[in-house]
């Protein structure tokens, strides 16, 4: 008698997490037992928490939380179908004219997530025929878009803008379509985005950027990079979360009226997906108030931002205060692993990042900084580096 579905699932699993496990790859799950901030409690223990983007300390915010609890008394918890359907809500469309005039747009187009944008967009503007121009080291969300997106897709080099150029130049595709991150998630460098505009502009191409880890943290306004480089007009589509230093759940994309309309109708994870709860755009909705207008949640951050730059270069490790992300990379995923248990011993949560979410050989400690720890929170996890005598052993940058 063959074996049940299940039986033969389970067997094809046993095998590979066996794999996986051979190599310090097996992931696990660790559940907070407070709620989301500078110092949490998890497993019974209470550590100052260098893993979370939520870079302004808005995830627990007394004014983000009233927002939510008034939406979910007037509107409940779930939205019961896509916004296409009966889903939408005046909180949808309040908080996308805010995201409007934040991110100075024609238009904003809410989506559950930055995957869900990310692998939505791409597909609905560019298929067979096209081309696109990808970062090297561009987040995942970025690369699945491209690969569901069926056109051509050219990976250049990381940053490489003369790379870029010359690809841009040498296609015969119809329509050419560059994506990068502004602020690199796992190395937490920034793109050169002034001279990655001029050779979009030189080659007739559109731009899009993810500024996933740059909303919150740079710009006068906390707008991201486009911001702060004063390219908001030259940039077709800018992807924004509200997952990390907005502190909630979901996404965004801020672009023209025509090329939102074209999402409405064209972007699967839009048109298929039940829309997001109304409690979290009227939570996001107050948390964009607080980015433009606490201009003191930046100023702590950046703080912060640079004192744990200076502190990891005494250490004698690579560092620079360009975005609240610093990697101290370790090589295997053994040595990460031990360190960030080590670290973990002495009261500092900061997890080991392992491939496939980075490449081989690059196995690191992603720090990451917030509005909300202290200056003593940041001396104590560099004093605990300093302990467990990690060694960088370089980064992309």
């Amino acid at each position: 008698m063959s074996d049940s579905t299940r039986d033969v699932a389970s067997e094809w699993a046993r095998e590979e997490v066996s794999a996986l496990q051979a190599r310090g790859l097996r992931r696990g799950l660790e559940p907070l037992d407070s709620a989301q901030g500078p110092v949490v409690t998890m497993g019974g223990e209470t550590l100052v928490n260098f893993s979370s983007n939520d870079y302004l300390g808005l995830a627990a915010s007394s004014a983000v939380r009233a927002a939510a609890i008034a939406a979910v008394e007037r509107y409940g918890v779930g939205t019961g179908a896509s916004r296409l359907v009966v889903g939408d809500t005046l909180a949808h469309h309040r908080l996308e004219a805010r995201l409007a005039a934040f991110e100075r747009a024609e238009a904003v187009l809410l989506f559950n997530s930055g995957y869900a944008a990310n692998t939505g967009i791409l597909p609905a503007l560019v298929g067979p025929g096209d081309a696109v121009f990808s970062d090297a080291l561009n987040h995942a969300s970025l690369v699945d878009g491209c690969r569901l997106s069926r056109a051509k897709v050219v990976v250049y080099p990381h940053a490489d803008v003369e790379a870029l150029t010359s690809a841009l130049a040498s296609t015969t595709a119809r329509r050419k379509l560059v994506v990068t991150d502004t602020v690199f998630s796992m190395d937490g460098d920034v793109a050169p985005l002034r001279a990655i505009v001029e050779a979009c502009e030189a080659h007739g191409a559109a731009l899009m950027v993810d500024e996933a880890h740059a909303t919150g943290v740079l710009g006068a306004r906390g707008a991201g990079l486009c911001e702060e480089l004063g390219l908001e007009s030259r940039v077709a589509l800018r992807m924004g979360t509200l997952s990390k230093a907005l502190g909630g759940q979901g996404a965004y994309v801020a672009t023209s009226r025509v090329v939102a309309d074209l999402l409405t109708s064209r972007a699967r994870p839009f048109i298929f997906s039940t829309a997001l709860p109304a409690a979290l755009c009227a939570a996001a909705e107050v948390a964009v108030d607080a980015v433009e207008k606490d201009v003191e949640l930046r100023e702590r951050l950046w703080r912060n931002i640079r004192r744990f730059a200076e502190g990891l270069r005494g250490l004698g490790l690579r560092a620079e205060a360009r975005s609240a992300v610093f990697p101290v990379i370790l090589g295997e995923p053994g040595r990460a692993l031990d360190a960030a248990r080590r670290l973990r011993e002495a009261g500092v949560l900061v997890k080991a990042i392992r491939p496939p979410t980075v490449p081989e050989g690059t196995s690191r400690l992603r720090f990451c900084l917030s509005a909300g720890h202290t200056l003593g929170h940041v001396d104590l996890a560099l004093e605990a580096l300093r302990h467990v005598g990690v060694h960088d052993r370089g980064t992309s940058w």
